[in-house]
């Protein structure tokens, strides 16, 4: 029986597919393998020896430890995708807000509203106020073509805009699903040049970090707008700020408000909404669900952000599953004890990311307590499970 914690509350799309028969889940479980989490913090949480793996109902993992996890053999996993299409519709009703002039319509209406008969002659007479241009015939910039950016990408081609992507790191699976219609463009620099609307979809890290600056905007076309629903820190703030101050920019949209933000002109801020719809929440915890079963029942890994993608067909109803630092001689110090203990190998895969390896291997014989020893013994090997089906 393989023990869930969940530490927010997780969608009941996702948890009812956990089998009641091999699964127990609930939030105050002891010595969980594996925690299904949201916005739970962890960083400052003791994480039990027990647990095998982390699941991130969500895109972003900043609220978990992930070197710790990795340094101790925990698998953390993501659901890109999950949300995709949730935070596509935003960017689309971003793009449409910050041309449009909507909200600053609307908020004048609900000004005049007690001015009764004379609203209709207002109405007339102020809208030009609230004019702004059309999305179509205009060019779109789309920073990163994962999940989020191709779908943005593939929506503004069918709104009759002209696009330009760049992503130097570009997926097979992403470039699949990306319009034909979508340009290439081979600098950010470049893509800022041509682009009447810049939306961000990059993942933030140190790279990352104030992509779009004072330098980056001065690229930039005169009254461009710029959509960012992935991650505040992917612009300098107070560049951001001078810029529409200066008429460089026309429009920031934001789903990281700030005080200074909300206080500047032409920052429309959403409340981090991008990704708050409830078929976001029941596709998030669904994909969690499954990778967590996956791992756990197989040891097959998918979308982790720390070990590698690693799936082997089961050839044997034994299977090995070892964590190592990537450093060398490991498989073959791992495949002389099995050796040494007359363990026939079947199947084996070995792949790497960063500084950790991780190993499938589908031997003939149930592995016995000693062996795991053995290979815990070993200098690098930092977690050894061995799994077992239908025996």
């Amino acid at each position: 029986m393989f023990r869930i914690q969940t530490m927010n509350k997780i969608s009941p799309a996702g948890l009812e597919l956990f089998p009641r028969d091999r699964y127990e889940v609930a939030s105050g479980i002891p010595n969980p393998d594996a925690v299904l989490v949201r916005s739970a913090d962890l960083h400052a949480l003791e994480i039990p020896e027990s647990v095998l793996a982390i699941a991130r109902a969500g895109a972003g993992y900043n609220n978990i430890p992930v070197e710790k996890c990795s340094a101790r053999g925990i698998a953390v996993f993501n659901t890109p995708g999950g949300n995709a299409n949730a935070v596509k519709e935003m960017v689309i009703a971003a793009l449409l807000v910050s041309s449009r002039n909507i909200l600053g319509g609307i908020n004048w209406g609900k000004e005049i509203a007690g001015r009764a008969d004379e609203v209709p002659e207002l109405v007339e007479k102020e809208k030009s106020r609230f004019e702004g241009p059309e999305l179509k015939g205009k060019t779109l910039g789309v920073v990163g073509l994962g999940a989020i950016g191709v779908m943005a990408a593939n929506d503004a081609i069918s709104l009759g805009m002209d696009v330009i992507g760049y992503d130097p790191y570009i997926s097979v699976d992403a470039a699949w699903n990306l319009s034909r219609q979508v340009a290439r463009a081979d600098t950010l620099e470049g893509l800022l040049a041509k682009s009447d609307y810049v939306t961000l979809h990059v993942p933030l890290s140190d790279t990352t970090r104030g992509l779009i600056d004072a330098e980056k905007i001065r690229f930039m076309k005169k009254g461009a707008r710029i959509v960012n629903l992935a991650r505040g820190g992917l612009v300098n703030e107070a560049d951001i700020i001078e810029a529409l101050k200066g008429g460089k920019l026309s429009a920031y949209v934001t789903d990281f408000p700030s005080a200074e933000l909300l206080a500047s002109p032409g920052a429309l801020c959403i409340p981090h909404l991008g990704a708050s719809t409830p078929e976001a929440e029941d596709n998030c915890a669904a994909m969690a669900v499954r990778q967590i079963m996956d791992y756990l029942e197989s040891g097959a890994v998918k979308n982790s952000v720390n070990f590698p993608r690693c799936r082997l067909d089961q050839h044997s109803p034994f299977r090995l599953l070892v964590v190592n630092r990537n450093i060398p001689n490991m498989v073959g110090q791992i495949t002389t004890i099995l050796a040494e203990e007359n363990n026939n190998i079947l199947d084996l895969i070995n792949h790497h990311r960063d500084d950790y390896a991780y190993n499938i291997i589908d031997i003939e014989q149930r592995i016995p307590d000693y062996t795991l020893k053995r290979l815990m013994g070993v200098e690098g090997i930092i977690r050894v499970r061995a799994i077992e089906q239908g025996v």
